[in-house]
């Protein structure tokens, strides 16, 4: 289904959508991040790219899994806590991190089948934004098999035309979300879907930044476990883990038990996102640590995204959506150690 949309009829949509929890960016301060929208009007599409991801929406920061308490008389009681979620769409969502959750689908839906993940994801319905202009100078989606305009993971996709929004509805969740204001969308003009093809292919013009013959790299990779040029790359790793917190793919967790009360005791147990660049990520009971230093967390979370995870899905574990990069305290660019990767003689 095919569409357009008037900017100043983009309200009347999205107040049309009542029965849904709507988010979208919201501007705070020099940043831009998802939050719950409670009027209609307060949507706004004019932005560059969110600090973290759809990504924590899906798969939140911290989810409780069960809650336990226990007593003299009854002894422990288990109480498991399932999202019991209000169906949502996510305005705005760049093809990037569209991208990204399907990376994540293949994770805790086709091996896992994680229901905290699913039903969260299955409940949710994404409107993307196709990007007319590279949202940062550090995107780099096309050497990773994206694009501006990647339809992946969407259900529908907006393209920017100047007062109004050429409007492709690409899965039958779309479908409904327009079907609800029917009266708000117009048909196609005869120049608008080539318009927004020329914009669309415009932009890939745009991008600075690449990945040169990636296709060379995971081969390359398996040579390199062992190579002195990971602690190269890694000596100004300061371990913060920005650049794992801000990726709309990473995934790695913790679960741990948080007791409120010893007596009676009562707790909850809770996944948090964990960090593959913490020293004690793989800290071991026995007090041994596989990865003991930058340089082997650094190495880990390369080869994670371009050759263990290109091996298993046959996906690069990347979207190109360059926040490791552009957020990077000490300036450690994911785009440039890859490209070193190929020429780099040990």
């Amino acid at each position: 289904m095919e569409k357009t949309l008037l900017k100043r009829s983009f309200p009347q949509w999205v107040k049309k959508l009542s029965s849904y929890k709507i988010l979208a960016p919201v501007r705070d301060g020099d940043f831009w991040n998802y939050e719950v929208i409670d009027d209609s009007n307060s949507v706004d599409l004019n932005y560059l790219n969110t600090v973290l991801s759809p990504k924590k929406i899906i798969f939140p920061q911290r989810e409780v899994f069960l809650e336990f308490s226990s007593s003299n008389e009854e002894g422990l009681e288990i109480k498991e806590v399932l999202p019991d979620e209000k169906s949502s769409v996510i305005f705005g969502v760049r093809p990037c991190d569209a991208k990204a959750l399907t990376l994540m689908d293949k994770v805790f839906g086709d091996d896992l089948e994680d229901p905290y993940f699913l039903e969260r994801r299955n409940s949710t319905i994404l409107v993307g934004l196709a990007c007319n202009t590279p949202p940062s100078p550090n995107c780099f989606c096309l050497s990773v098999g994206g694009s501006t305009h990647s339809k992946e993971g969407l259900d529908i996709l907006l393209t920017d035309l100047g007062d109004k929004y050429f409007v492709e509805s690409l899965t039958k969740k779309g479908d409904e979300l327009i079907k609800l204001a029917k009266g708000t969308f117009q048909e196609p003009k005869p120049k608008d879907k080539p318009d927004a093809k020329k914009i669309q292919t415009d932009s890939e013009k745009k991008l600075k930044r690449q990945i040169k013959e990636i296709k060379k790299v995971t081969s390359e990779l398996k040579e390199m476990f062992d190579s002195p040029f990971w602690d190269e790359e890694s000596m100004g790793c300061i371990s913060c883990g920005i650049c794992t917190y801000l990726c709309p793919t990473c995934h790695c967790f913790d679960i741990n038990d948080e007791v409120t009360s010893s007596s009676p005791l009562k707790g909850k147990r809770v996944r948090n996102w964990d960090n593959c660049q913490f020293p004690d990520f793989t800290m071991h009971s026995s007090g041994h640590n596989p990865r003991p230093d930058k340089a082997s967390r650094l190495r880990q979370r390369i080869l994670h995204k371009f050759q263990y995870f290109v091996e298993k899905y046959q996906s690069y574990q990347c979207t190109g959506c360059g926040r490791c990069v552009s957020k990077c305290p000490v300036g450690i660019d994911i785009i440039e150690v890859v490209n070193k990767v190929k020429d780099y003689e040990s």
